[in-house]
């Protein structure tokens, strides 16, 4: 009889069959394929649960590919908002290092999810009128996670609460958010404290509010970027224009792929659609270190 009847599982290696246990006839150990229970690799991604996630309502095949698209983003909002929240707790503790290193990894990131709109970036208005209904009331701006993105750039606005209330533990997150510093924030702190002084007016507002641009952070910048090239606060500088722009390539990204889908017509959840989104892509994230190159 042959032995190999009786090897729990036989592992492939380079097409040759080897009993687990055994080693391969260059020497390695062939990986062990036989576990009681889930493998360890599920156990650390939840691979099932993220697989199993997909409820499409319509019957056109195009759905899935939306709905994934989608969730794939919000996964990426996720891992951006902890960077940028990283990078901020940096700042405070005046460890440049880490701040730098999260923001650089954002910027990845951020390439990574804007490159998520190619999936929808040539819809035709009929494949998107054909599960468009399935959406109902649902649309991106109410992305809470999306959300506290904008609210860590210095975009408040205590408005956009108002569609969570009927969550409270997002609602609660939010809220917090809302009142604490932005990113930007605890960036003009710091070049505050590395001898760029800022005025009450700009290290005492309220957090809760808008971020509009100031003269004496414009100035700020401008001194910073007419100093040594390799100076700590250029490259913090540098990769916060990285982020500006990447946010600016996002939105427009959004804009160009609504307009092709939909045209000018009202967007999902009532929204002013493509009019709302050409607003919010003519606004610029941390606008002095783009105004502050004009005076170097």
């Amino acid at each position: 009889m042959d032995s190999r009847a009786h090897d729990p599982l036989p592992a492939e290696t380079d097409g040759r069959q080897t009993p687990e246990g055994r080693q391969t006839p260059d020497g390695q150990q062939p990986p062990n394929l036989d576990f009681r229970g889930t493998t360890p690799y599920e156990d650390y991604v939840q691979a099932d649960v993220l697989t199993h996630l997909q409820h499409p309502l319509s019957d056109d095949p195009g759905e899935l590919v939306f709905l994934v698209t989608t969730q794939v983003m919000e996964l990426w909002f996720t891992v951006v908002v902890h960077e940028w929240e990283t990078a901020a707790e940096a700042l405070r503790r005046d460890d440049l290092p880490v701040a730098l290193a999260a923001l650089r990894r954002s910027t990845y990131e951020l390439r990574s999810l804007n490159a998520s709109w190619e999936p929808l970036a040539h819809l035709t208005p009929r494949q998107f009128n054909s599960y468009r209904a399935a959406l109902g009331e649902g649309s991106g701006f109410q992305s809470a996670m999306y959300r506290r993105m904008e609210f860590l750039l210095g975009e408040k606005s205590a408005s956009m609460l108002v569609p969570h209330r009927g969550a409270p533990r997002v609602h609660d997150e939010l809220e917090k958010q809302l009142g604490e510093p932005s990113l930007y924030d605890e960036v003009l702190r710091y070049l505050d404290a590395k001898g760029h002084p800022l005025s009450a007016a700009v290290l005492d507002r309220d957090p809760a509010l808008r971020y509009e641009a100031h003269p004496e952070v414009e100035a700020a910048w401008a001194a910073v970027y007419a100093g040594p090239q390799d100076s700590g606060l250029i490259k913090l500088g540098e990769v916060l224009t990285d982020i500006a722009e990447l946010v600016w390539r996002w939105r427009n990204d959004h804009l160009v792929a609504t307009r092709r889908a939909m045209g000018g017509k009202v967007g999902t959840g009532g929204s002013a659609g493509v009019a709302w989104l050409e607003k919010r892509a003519a606004k610029q994230v941390f606008p002095e270190l783009w105004t502050a190159r004009s005076h170097v």
